[in-house]
């Protein structure tokens, strides 16, 4: 069941986006000049580096820079090196949650992954020890991989397809595996290889842990670009609905979730910090992508590889960041 801790602190989040309706309109030059003046803001900033843990990513040039944001009505809006590719890495967790949630509905989430913040670095081993009886949330690794296994398919082969399938749909376009990656990640990842072993040891896991790991690993590396990423976004911030496509990727009355557990642990170790200056759902990847949620409104995604301590983009974040203070959008005013 969820804890009274855990409802409390739900419960106030989704009070929170329902003053969004009250956001005045942004007119389209004022998008356009709060992108640009955001990228400006943000751009000379050079501090921070690839994540080195993953090969593939410590070798990625650094210097790139994107910033886009896509309506709910679906007009984009674009600045920098926006058709880059990158591999989507931790920003692909909101979009497998929203996939169990549409399979399982709500309870059976709570019940078998959590949304409790860790309190512990993303890759922690020790939380799953805690003997609490679930990985504690689907934005951390542990409840990540956990959320992979218990995808509803009748075969193993058929869960990988079907969680690229649910990407495309939020993407509203053909997206792709990067091999050099997914080779770099499968052979470096020791500490999930941990993570799942533990997982399976706990008997948390609804599938067996090497075709979950494998399939954890690919929606790791799936190849967006900053527009694709701001379309999957945008997806969420238009009620499930893809705004350029106008596909039906989930039901409404599912988004809600998705962004909550977006708020409370979406940006790694700086979540609050992320909370208390942006105020914003978002989700972010050591690949450089974050990609922010403003819920009935729009959808802002940037991508640059340099990445703070705790796993950030650092010059996304500051982009993100200006944006929500010059256009207002923070779910807390």
């Amino acid at each position: 069941m969820i804890t009274s801790a855990s409802r409390y602190c739900l419960t106030a989040v989704l009070l929170l986006l329902g003053p969004l309706a009250a956001v005045p309109a942004v007119s389209q030059p004022d998008l356009q000049a709060a992108l640009d003046a955001a990228y400006s803001f943000a751009e000379s900033e050079d501090s921070g580096e690839t994540a080195q843990y993953i090969p593939a990513l410590a070798d990625a040039d650094p210097n790139p820079f994107a910033l886009v944001i896509v309506t709910a009505d679906g007009q984009v809006y674009r600045r920098g090196e926006t058709r880059k590719v990158f591999p989507i890495m931790s920003a692909a967790k909101p979009f497998t949650l929203a996939l169990l949630l549409q399979q399982r509905g709500s309870d059976y989430v709570t019940k078998n992954i959590g949304v409790e913040p860790t309190g512990l670095p993303f890759n922690a081993l020790n939380g799953i020890q805690r003997g609490r009886g679930k990985p504690m949330n689907p934005m951390v690794n542990a409840g990540a991989i956990t959320t992979v296994s218990h995808i509803n398919v009748n075969e193993p082969e058929q869960r990988w397809p079907l969680i690229l399938d649910t990407y495309e749909q939020f993407a509203g376009a053909k997206l792709e595996v990067m091999g050099d990656v997914l080779n770099s990640v499968s052979i470096s990842n020791y500490r999930n290889r941990a993570l799942v072993n533990l997982l399976q040891n706990e008997g948390w896991l609804s599938a067996d842990p090497t075709s979950t790991l494998d399939a954890y690993n690919k929606q790791s590396c799936v190849a967006v670009t900053t527009e694709q990423l701001a379309t999957m976004g945008a997806t969420l911030a238009n009620g499930g609905v893809n705004p350029l496509t106008d596909a039906k990727v989930l039901d409404s009355s599912l988004v809600d979730e998705v962004l909550s557990v977006m708020m409370l642990s979406g940006f790694y170790d700086e979540s609050g910090a992320w909370a208390f200056r942006a105020g914003l759902p978002a989700k972010s990847g050591v690949g450089g992508g974050i990609v922010a949620i403003v819920p009935g409104k729009m959808a802002i995604a940037g991508y640059s590889p340099r990445l703070s301590s705790a796993g950030n983009s650092v010059r996304a974040l500051l982009a993100i960041e200006h944006l929500s203070e010059a256009l207002n959008l923070s779910l807390f005013k």
